[in-house]
Parts: C-alpha cells; structure tokens; sequence
C-alpha cells in the first residue's frame, strides 16, 4: 500500500497549517483590500499590499462545486472510493478546495451548508480540513 501524501508547509503557509493542527481555520486578511485572501501568500492580490494577518475564522461555508471520483485520483487513494472533491465557499470570503466526508452521494446538493472536520493524520502532526454537512 501506497502512503498517502501529506502537505509540506513552507514557510507562507505554515501559519495555516499549524492552526489546523490545533482545529482552527487561521486565514490571511488583507486591510487594505478588507477581506480574508486564501492561499497563503507574500502580497495582497490586486494591490501588491504588504499587509496580510492572519485571523481566524469558524470555516462555515457552503458547497460551491464538487465531482464524484469513482476511479482513483492516484494509487494512494486506491482503497479510499469514492471521493468527494469539492470546493468550498467559506462565509468568510475565499474558497478552498477539499473534500466531502460523512455524506452519501445522493445527498450532496451544490449550495448545501457545510461545516468543517479536522482530520489529524496519524503519525505526521498533519491535520487536514474536510467538510461535513452542517
């Protein structure tokens, strides 16, 4: 069996990855643009302002798209169908990518209110975000 992969923080993203593996949602927020920015990044988009914090946030949000993977995305997730990839419209602002957990397929609605889980990686110290109904 395959491992699965496990992110890598650089130095940018390490904010958010260290607040997951305490299961909360740190995101950056630009002032001068007064909204949250997701990736993690250097410089606001738009503005080149060097003005990012990190906040938190609940991680509600609502499910803006998703796809059904029957077949595996790689040989890591060979035993892990189907997945449930989806993009997620936070409350706060931006969207992220992740994926469903605790639905059955015929459930998921796109618009649906989601809320997050906090899926710790045995043996890494990584915790990665999934989405649940809410």
């Amino acid at each position: 069996m395959i491992p699965m992969p496990t992110p890598e923080p650089t130095p940018v993203s390490a904010p958010f990855w260290r607040g997951l593996a305490e299961h909360r949602i740190l995101v950056q927020f630009s002032p001068s643009l007064d909204r949250h920015v997701f990736y993690p990044r250097t410089l606001a988009p738009g503005t080149l302002a060097d003005d990012l914090e990190w906040r938190e946030i609940d991680g509600a949000g609502e499910l803006y798209t998703f796809t059904v993977a029957d077949r595996p995305t790689g040989p890591p997730w060979a035993d892990a169908l189907p997945q449930f990839l989806a993009v997620v419209q936070w409350d706060a602002g931006p969207r992220i990518s992740t994926e469903l957990v605790d639905v059955a397929r015929s459930d998921i609605r796109i618009g649906m209110r989601l809320a997050p889980v906090f899926c710790d990686v045995p043996g890494t110290g990584v915790t990665l975000l999934r989405y649940r109904p809410a």
